[in-house]
């Protein structure tokens, strides 16, 4: 356990979802489970907001132009530097440090409460540990660096679970997940698969049509649109 992590501290309407994340364990991982290698360590994090009408979850758009992952919908964080230190303690430094370079949000407003198991990313190589927070001092966010990141948008709950935004994308390479329409994104693969499981564990999920199976070229083409990829 991180000394830096406060389950404690969960508001009332996140505390399901964090004692639900308390007893999940690597075998219960539905997807992509960590390499058996040396892959390098990082962490990302799940922000969740409730300062406004609904509560939110803060995400990004990769850069067009980045060598992985380019316009992908993302959770900010990123690698583990050694500056921010080892074991469970170093990756939530990483989340944070991470996110407040990405999107501009102070640490010192962001309650880390608990974290998932690691899943890994095979283009990458990546360990990812995904960080569940509570956004307590809320504060203006945005691009920070454009090479980086294209767009920061905070994504009400309400919206992740409208099964009408929700759908299963596949591709000629055998690829096949979910996926949300939500702001003008496409979120896709480990992204919509971490959501998912979240919604799952907090007993937000409403029955979807599973059977509405798209074309991940032409949703991913047509992703700025919006509702009008269905």
């Amino acid at each position: 356990m991180s000394a830096l992590l406060r389950p404690e501290a969960a508001p009332e309407w996140l505390r399901g979802l964090v004692d639900a994340c308390g007893r999940v364990s690597p075998d219960d991982v539905p997807f992509r489970r960590r390499p058996s290698g040396n892959g390098r360590e990082a962490a990302v994090v799940l922000l969740f907001g409730d300062d406004g009408p609904d509560p939110d979850i803060v995400l990004t758009e990769r850069a067009a132009d980045l060598r992985s992952h380019a316009g992908q919908a993302a959770f900010p964080g990123g690698g583990v530097d050694d500056a921010d230190g080892t074991g469970l303690d170093g990756l939530v430094t990483a989340g944070l440090r991470e996110t407040e370079e990405e999107i501009g949000a102070d640490p010192a407003g962001i309650v880390p409460l608990t974290t998932l198991p690691p899943l890994t990313i095979p283009v990458s190589g990546f360990a990812v540990t995904p960080v569940l927070a509570h956004w307590a001092t809320p504060m203006p966010i945005g691009v920070v660096d454009p090479g980086e990141t294209a767009a920061v948008v905070r994504v009400p709950l309400r919206e992740l679970t409208d099964p009408a935004r929700r759908f299963t994308v596949t591709s000629p390479g055998g690829y096949q997940g979910p996926a949300f329409t939500v702001r003008g994104l496409l979120v896709w693969g480990f992204t919509a698969g971490v959501l998912s499981w979240v919604l799952d564990l907090a007993g937000w999920t409403i029955p979807w049509e599973r059977s509405d199976v798209r074309d991940l070229g032409e949703a991913w083409a047509r992703r700025h649109e919006g509702e009008a990829i269905r």
